[in-house]
């Protein structure tokens, strides 16, 4: 039985893919005004949100097997695309910096793949 931990991932997964699709949408065709360094901040962003949606579907199918550490890689992917994507979307669509968040967002995307395998070799 899935447990509710495990939907969690993956309807955040498919609420990063949706919002995914929706700003890939809008930088190819309503972000014109955007110098071309910011869209391609934009893009690059959109290109790291797609990947880390079917990540935390897979971290969210895989828990019940894996435990944990299946859950902990779905927390640092959720928590890492918010923060790396939506640093920069925001530093390319309104010039606002938050500092450090899309670095360490970035930290946590590669610590969700670390956890994603090591749930793996853990697994039940």
């Amino acid at each position: 039985m899935t447990g509710w931990l495990d939907r969690v991932w993956i309807v955040l997964g498919a609420v990063v893919g949706l919002s995914g699709v929706a700003m890939a949408a809008m930088a190819a065709h309503g972000l014109s005004w955007l110098d071309p360094a910011a869209l391609r901040m934009v893009e690059r962003a959109v290109q790291m949100q797609g990947w880390h949606a079917p990540a935390l579907v897979i971290a969210g199918i895989w828990a019940e097997r894996a435990g944990p550490t299946a859950h902990l890689a779905g927390a640092a992917f959720a928590l890492g695309t918010l923060l790396f994507c939506g640093s920069v979307y925001s530093l390319a669509l309104r010039g606002v910096s938050f500092g450090l968040l899309a670095p360490t967002g970035g930290i946590l995307l590669m610590t969700g793949w670390a956890l994603l395998g090591l749930s793996a070799l853990r697994a039940r």
